[in-house]
């Protein structure tokens, strides 16, 4: 393999395309396995507090997204992705925009592998950068929404071939994609309710972990923080109190 056909021709040669694919199938079962894992290691390390899981998840991403780079074939989540969707048709789309796109995923995956493989040292903001990446694998897994195409797409300001889901290709949506007033009045008051539910939540309810803490802080205003660190002495200080009253 020389240097020309390792840059610009990423993937697979199949006949009736004119530049080389991957499988979007197994790319986005493979975001879906990476997406899946992902949670667990989150529910085990909060819940059990083992964060050596999270630090063999963060090195084994670093070390997928690098292979995936160099070649989909060598991808452990790739093939695993292979297997899975192995009876189903092909859904081919442009490979340089994917590599591009895992591209961008190994470099983040970097301050991840610095911060909690080598050196565990965990604030909100980084495990942010997590969440982010999680993010991102769920777009593509249950959307078929490839964002680092998207950026790939305005930097090199031309529209790539075959991109996931047809987007590139689509020039008019059929009826069965149009929205009637009660279809978008329902889809934006879920979307709403999901959002405003969500921060209630966590701005509401007592953390019992330290991520929750963070997320809960998050989404209060210091003014707010400042109330509840109030009630909170103001509490402490009535229970001293009666502690005292004989």
């Amino acid at each position: 393999m020389n240097l020309k056909s390792f840059l610009w021709e990423y993937g697979e040669k199949v006949p009736g395309y004119d530049v080389t694919v991957i499988n979007e199938r197994e790319a986005r079962a493979a975001a879906g396995i990476l997406f899946a894992l992902g949670m667990m290691v989150i529910f085990v390390g909060i819940g059990y507090g083992h964060i050596i899981v999270a630090r063999v998840y963060l090195a084994f991403l670093w070390f997928d997204f690098l292979a995936r780079v160099i070649s989909p074939k060598y991808s452990p989540s790739m093939l695993l992705g292979k297997f899975v969707v192995r009876n189903q048709k092909p859904e081919y789309v442009g490979g340089l925009q994917k590599r591009f796109a895992w591209t961008l995923g190994w470099i983040i995956a970097f301050p991840m592998v610095y911060w909690f493989v080598l050196h565990w040292d965990i604030t909100f903001y980084k495990v942010l950068i997590c969440v982010l990446c999680l993010s991102l694998m769920f777009l593509e897994t249950a959307f078929s929404v490839c964002v680092g195409c998207m950026i790939y797409k305005v930097i090199t300001r031309k529209d790539p071939h075959h991109c996931p889901g047809g987007v590139c290709e689509i020039q008019k949506k059929e009826p069965i994609q149009t929205f009637n007033l009660m279809q978008a009045s329902i889809a934006i008051v879920t979307f709403v309710g999901l959002m405003v539910g969500t921060y209630l939540f966590l701005a509401n309810t007592e953390s019992k972990t330290f991520f929750g803490q963070f997320l809960h802080e998050a989404v209060l205003t210091k003014q707010q923080l400042q109330k509840e660190k109030d009630a909170e002495f103001e509490k402490e200080s009535q229970k001293a109190f009666e502690s005292d009253d004989f």
